[in-house]
């Protein structure tokens, strides 16, 4: 007797995932969630068999085994994980495991289907944090004809106590807004088309118990590490059985395997947390440990969009420039409108050569004055779109993506340059390559302002979503090579391409385009179930926001940008002494906790009033951390009540007091809480946790910011 390999069981992080690759058939997950403890070889054994469903009525004499690539051939009734066809045969597969090794946290498994001549790889790991990670590989094993791949995605199964979906949709100026349903049985299927990660994108995936929060309920959750086109999906069978995955969307016809020839997935990133806070938490640490992960501390950026648009003058950038050093900025980024034709939006894309009608001398006066202040100095640019009002489409009119005899709708007057033409991506690379080395720009912020439509490849115009993304992230890739230390921003009509496929190879994302605070928080508080406050721009515009009408004193811009990456985005020529010197002390607020803002754990309190929201940032050995009460709305009740400030040391003593200069807080009748007004507090973690402190009766779009130290 052959006996079989014995479950693997993969412990880290208060997290546990057994899979059991007993064979012939695709390993099947036992369990993934809580830690199981140190249980025995004997007992995960058992555990495999009290995972077998039970024969039901007009049901599979022998049910279907549960993989992470899901399989018709079993008897599985949902999506199959591996779709495709070899001219109409192969599009059932059935493989039979060769072999599987578990290396430490890491797991391998290698497949056959012998009658469809496929190869099948999966790779799987849970690093330090409770993270997984996981993707495939589907070879064409045939020695003639070709593989058709319409969609490879993988799957986790979740109990069913996940009986609550979350996800995020969105639109421009408005990303990242959550969104619940119940997970009842069928397909819950979130397709994106846009050739980018997209606005509306669902970012995280969460299925859970009923009503999950930020701090409670079990929360199982998924990320698919791809910024062209993807699916993410929940599914639930009529037996209870349910999953949640995701991959790449493939567009049809658009990945054909030759024989030898195979296709690997992007990473799927899989989460388990008590709440929704310990999901992000695994995710921020997961982040933070990459040996690529952006150096601190995280500098002060002045960007100019909002302050000149495209009103480029030497003189008004120099005095903007001025300012800006003497409020505390630390990088300089030049935006839209330094090159040939670029007066509006209308034109240029394309062309990338300084504007010699504008800067005579190239950019050099700018850049010299700007190092001259202490600053380093950052350029935008749009390298994958182009103008059809520009020297390059003139020149090139193949060279944008189109499916042939037509031109897909322009948006915001501009179509996508095809780097699938190597011509293209040279010209590009090049390009760039020379502003980077002629200015030794540190900076690169890269838009991308559209989304693919009839993205085909001339000349036949074949689909190219997936070469085009494979394509810049070459580019990304080689540019970084070639001029170690630059940093790059992923934006793209701000944050419509945030996921860790573009975060591997840049710096942080532009949250949105829109920096009205009110908005921002809660953009900045969905974004950041991803991503630590250091990946994501948040800067201070003018008091009157361009993008919504509204109208924010400083401290309220200010506090909220501070949980981010700061930066500026405000004609700072026009803005009086006293709001430049209010400026300043948020400025030298965030280099004092910055390394606190950008290492500590982000906690956000389930509070029951839905004005009042809280959030703060821990440090990692719990000996401070900054909340921040913020009214985001006019609450039914006044006072608001007590709030909960969690994630704290229990027993140990912290000293509460208002964190200046965003300790302005005025109720509406004027009177403060007692404790505030003696200015001070001091508490123990367990009764800060449990019972909390009475909140101040704030006026509307104000925040209170508190800080705590361990005593």
């Amino acid at each position: 007797m052959v006996s079989r390999p014995e479950p693997i069981h993969l412990r880290a992080g208060g997290v546990s995932l057994v899979l059991d690759v007993g064979g012939p058939r695709l390993p099947s997950v036992l369990h993934w969630g809580g830690d199981l403890g140190d249980v025995t070889s004997a007992e995960l054994r058992e555990l495999a068999l009290a995972a077998i469903p039970a024969v039901v009525s007009n049901g599979l004499d022998t049910p279907a085994d549960l993989s992470m690539v899901a399989e018709h051939a079993t008897g599985w009734p949902g999506l199959p994980g591996l779709r495709g066809h070899r001219g109409g045969t192969a599009w059932s597969p059935l493989f039979t495991v060769t072999s599987a090794h578990a290396d430490g946290a890491e797991v391998r498994v290698e497949a056959v289907d012998e009658a469809a001549a496929l190869e099948l790889t999966l790779w799987l790991a849970l690093d330090a944090t409770g993270l997984i990670t996981m993707r495939a590989a589907v070879r064409n094993r045939h020695p003639a004809e070709p593989y058709v791949l319409d969609g490879l995605v993988l799957s986790l199964p979740v109990p069913a106590a996940a009986a609550e979906l979350l996800d995020l949709t969105g639109r421009h100026l408005r990303e990242r807004s959550p969104q619940r349903q119940p997970f009842t049985v069928g397909s819950r299927v979130r397709e994106n088309r846009r050739g980018r990660t997209g606005a509306d994108a669902s970012l995280l995936l969460a299925a859970g118990v009923p009503g999950f929060g930020f701090r409670s309920g079990e929360v199982w959750a998924v990320h698919v590490g791809w910024s062209g086109n993807h699916v993410t999906y929940a599914e639930r069978l009529p037996d209870g059985r349910a999953v949640i995955g995701g991959g790449e969307l493939l567009l049809p016809g658009e990945v054909r395997l030759k024989p030898g020839e195979e296709y690997t997935t992007p990473w799927l990133y899989a989460a388990y947390g008590q709440g929704l806070d310990d999901v992000s938490d695994r995710f921020h640490r997961h982040l933070r440990a990459r040996p690529g992960h952006p150096p601190a501390p995280r500098p002060v950026v002045m960007n100019t969009w909002e302050a000149v648009y495209f009103d480029h003058d030497l003189a008004k950038l120099c005095a903007l420039a001025d300012r800006a050093a003497e409020v505390g900025a630390e990088r300089f980024v030049l935006d839209d409108g330094w090159f040939r034709h670029r007066r509006d939006d209308h034109a240029g894309l394309g062309d990338w050569y300084v504007d010699e009608d504008v800067w005579p001398q190239g950019l050099h006066p700018l850049v010299d004055h700007v190092r001259g202040l202490g600053m380093r100095f950052g350029l935008w640019v749009e390298p994958e779109m182009i103008n059809p009002d520009s020297d390059l489409a003139r020149a090139h009119p193949e060279w944008i993506m189109s499916t042939g005899g037509r031109m897909p709708p322009e948006a915001r007057r501009q179509q996508v340059l095809d780097l699938v033409h190597p011509e293209a991506y040279a010209y590009v690379l090049d390009r760039l390559d020379r502003l980077i080395a002629e200015y030794a720009i540190d900076y690169l912020k890269w838009d991308h302002n559209r989304d693919l439509i009839d993205a085909g490849h001339s000349p036949l115009g074949e689909p190219a979503v997936h070469r085009q993304t494979l394509a810049v992230y070459r580019l990304l890739d080689e540019l970084r090579r070639r001029h170690p230390g630059l940093e790059i921003e992923s934006c793209s009509s701000g944050g419509a391409r945030v996921d860790l496929g573009i975060l591997q190879r840049t710096d942080r994302v532009w949250g949105s385009d829109c920096i009205d605070a009110l908005e921002r928080q809660s953009i900045q508080r969905w974004t950041q179930l991803l991503l630590p406050p250091e990946l994501i721009g948040s800067h201070v515009g003018a008091a009157h926001a361009h993008t919504t009408g509204r109208r924010h004193d400083l401290a309220f811009r200010a506090g909220t940008a501070l949980f981010g990456h700061f930066g500026i985005e405000w004609d700072l020529t026009s803005a009086s002494d006293a709001e430049r010197a209010d400026l300043a002390r948020w400025i030298a607020l965030y280099k004092d906790v910055r390394g606190l803002l950008h290492t500590g754990r982000i906690v956000r309190v389930d509070h029951p009033d839905p004005a009042l929201w809280v959030h703060g940032v821990v440090a990692q050995d719990r000996s401070e951390a900054i909340f921040a009460l913020v009214a985001v709305a006019t609450s039914v009740v006044a006072p608001p009540g007590r709030v909960r400030l969690p994630a704290l040391d229990p027993g140990a003593m912290y000293r509460i007091e208002p964190l200046a200069p965003g300790d302005a807080a005025v109720g509406v009748n004027h009177v403060l809480p007692p404790w505030l007004a003696r200015g001070e507090l001091r508490l123990p973690g367990s009764v800060l946790e449990q019972a909390g402190i009475q909140a101040p009766d704030l006026y509307p779009e104000h925040l209170l910011l508190l800080r705590l130290t361990r005593e």
